[in-house]
């Protein structure tokens, strides 16, 4: 049981690096030369999914991690 719970929270810290590292921002060649757009704007479409994603994976690994205390 306790070796399921690990093999699960490793499994969702790798998924919730690599949905992190698609959301990065600003990071391109244009940001370095003072392209990078810096106003509010919303969300739409596959970034807000990927949002959405990012807070139930988290959500998930820190109860996976309270689990693993417990077992």
């Amino acid at each position: 049981m306790k070796s399921a719970v690990y093999i699960i929270q490793i499994i969702l810290g790798i998924l919730l690096i690599l949905i992190i590292i698609i959301q990065q921002k600003g990071s391109g060649l244009g940001s370095s030369f003072g392209g990078d757009m810096s106003f509010y704007r919303t969300k739409r479409g596959a970034e807000k999914l990927l949002f959405y994603v990012t807070i139930g994976l988290s959500v998930a690994f820190i109860l996976f991690s309270l689990v693993g205390l417990l077992v």
